[in-house]
């Protein structure tokens, strides 16, 4: 069984035709569908192992209650959610084991249950808390796994095929493959392939971001992958995230494969004594982290398990909290303007209902945030009560192309890991002060902006983004020599070039470019050669003749020395 709880501020439903044919009639008022408030909505998968209905009945009970409990919910939504697995159930199998559950949850909650058997349309909102959405797999011990006969191994592994009848032309998993980008493969589900193009443009991300970051004061740091059971405990990871991290043992000690970068930046804090003088210290990291996820909501680029994240930690005092916030701002609005990014709203995320911490350490963290917005004069929206379980927030939306928009940036501001890590510096008085901790994140998920970006320019990167800057093409085999000395010279200057020397037609040479996303052509024939010249074809279909290749080179490293 595979379910998805969602911590949801509503969720409307309505039923709106059969799916299976045996399914019995709904009620007039059940054809109407529900709005159900401040509820745990349970997306639900019964699959064709759960004949132990008594057992997994149990199990699956268990886990609502538990999660019920930690986020103080007292409605329960029940939704037959068929998408999460293409291991079904029989329809009996699945009706019975829904019914018990419902059965026995109604003894402690207010519990609806979704129709099963219909096609529906729904609607919700996720209060966007650490334990709002949690997805988890529910198996009854003893059950054997299927076994697969090794002569097969290579072919199933060799299946993952991009299914591209549902998507968008526009869609980055479409214009992925199209550009040879990034691939993925069942053998590491949620992970991404990075081709040799696709590293190109998140390196040169990474670039940058390493360079605002240098120019900011910042440190960068790598800390490891694997850390110690006792390090999340004292974080409260461990409690809040436990079901969504990879676990592993090494000489009879439990570790966690990290879910967050944060409990690491701490320990490096911690190495050595630290003195006013330090502070405000600001240490970045692009780490690597794992977050388990069900194989049903995964997609792309935009939900998956490995991804990098780039944090950073300001240890700072309480007076430098103001100035150090500003900054950070300053630095997303600088990276958000450069790529062509805009806004659509900020919010404001207060106290959780779930969160460690007094009310007193609360009201402090949210009236700092408040006056840094209204100092720079930032319009923005109170997210009640959807903080992070040790600190209020700020958190950056941005609309794309398509009109959507994504949680990007955040900046929160965390009183309580200092303390429950026990973090000091001494003050100019000589004595142990607890310094104030910012997180903050400008790209978020590197993967997921890279998903974004991709389908924002629809595959038409700026110059200095662009994995392949420009691509020389031959107009017959007599130009070949001539063609491949202005590949040779472009390259010598660092821009990004093919060339296309192949016999097929120029028709088609100009059409392949065009499906790579290519910012600039460069046609040679026989009067270029002759005159020692380029004919240049930008993406908008710009042709230019007579152009001199230094001439051109000049010009395009200004465009990308210039990010526009």
């Amino acid at each position: 069984m595979r379910i998805i709880t969602l911590h949801t501020d509503y969720i409307k439903f309505k039923p709106l035709k059969k799916a299976l044919k045996k399914i019995s009639e709904l009620s007039e008022k059940e054809k109407k569908g529900e709005n159900i408030k401040d509820a745990l909505t349970v997306l639900i998968a019964v699959e064709n192992t759960d004949t132990n209905t008594k057992e997994v009945t149990k199990k699956l009970i268990e886990n609502i209650k538990d999660i019920a409990k930690q986020v103080s919910a007292k409605k329960i939504v029940l939704y037959p959610y068929a998408h999460l697995s293409s291991n079904l159930a029989s329809p009996e199998l699945a009706i019975e084991v829904l019914e018990k559950v419902e059965l026995e949850l109604k003894k402690s909650f207010n519990v609806t249950k979704a129709p099963f058997g219909y096609y529906k349309e729904f609607e919700l909102k996720v209060k966007g808390h650490p334990l709002s959405e949690l997805s988890r797999e529910i198996k009854v011990e003893g059950k054997k796994e299927e076994k697969i006969d090794n002569k097969n191994l290579l072919r199933e592994i060799s299946k993952s095929r991009l299914d591209t009848s549902k998507l968008k032309e526009n869609d980055h998993r479409i214009l992925g493959q199209q550009m040879d980008l990034y691939s993925f493969n069942e053998t590491a589900p949620g992970m991404v392939f990075w081709h040799n193009n696709g590293l190109i443009i998140r390196n040169k991300l990474i670039d940058f971001w390493r360079e605002i970051h240098r120019n900011s004061g910042y440190q960068e740091i790598s800390t490891p992958q694997i850390l110690d059971k006792k390090l999340w405990q004292i974080s409260g990871h461990w409690e809040k995230y436990k079901e969504n991290i990879f676990l592993t043992e090494y000489e009879k000690r439990q570790f966690a494969v990290k879910p967050m970068n944060c409990p690491g930046g701490i320990l490096v804090y911690k190495n050595k004594p630290k003195s006013y003088k330090d502070l405000p210290l600001r240490v970045g990291e692009l780490g690597v982290v794992h977050r388990q996820e069900l194989s049903g909501v995964l997609g792309g680029l935009f939900r998956v398990i490995q991804f990098t994240q780039d944090d950073a930690h300001i240890f700072c005092t309480e007076k430098q909290v103001e100035d150090e916030i500003d900054k950070i701002i300053d630095i997303i609005n600088f990276t958000y303007k450069k790529l062509g990014l805009n806004f659509d709203h900020v919010e404001l995320s207060t106290r959780p209902k779930e969160r460690i911490g007094s009310d007193k350490i609360w009201d402090k963290a949210e009236k700092a945030l408040k006056n840094i917005l209204r100092k720079k004069k930032i319009k923005y929206e109170i997210n009640k009560g959807d903080g992070v379980f040790y600190g209020p927030k700020i958190d950056f939306h941005i609309k794309d192309s398509l009109g959507r928009t994504w949680q990007v940036s955040t900046v929160q501001l965390d009183f309580l890991m200092p303390e429950r890590f026990n973090l000091e510096y001494i003050d100019k008085d000589n004595k142990r002060k607890r310094p104030i901790m910012l997180h903050r994140v400008v790209y978020g998920s590197l993967e997921r902006f890279i998903g974004i970006l991709v389908e924002h320019y629809k595959g038409r990167f700026p110059t200095w983004l662009a994995p392949i800057q420009v691509k020389v093409i031959s107009m017959n085999d007599r130009n070949a020599n001539y063609s491949r000395k202005i590949k040779e010279k472009l390259e010598t200057s660092g821009i990004r070039v093919e060339l296309d020397n192949s016999s097929e037609s120029m028709s088609k040479k100009v059409r392949d470019s065009q499906l790579e996303k290519v910012n600039y052509m460069i046609t040679v024939g026989d009067k270029e050669e002759k005159s020692k010249t380029i004919a240049i074809r930008d993406r908008k279909g710009k042709i230019e003749f007579k152009v001199k290749p230094d001439k051109f080179i000049e010009r395009l490293k200004k465009e990308i020395d210039s990010k526009l």
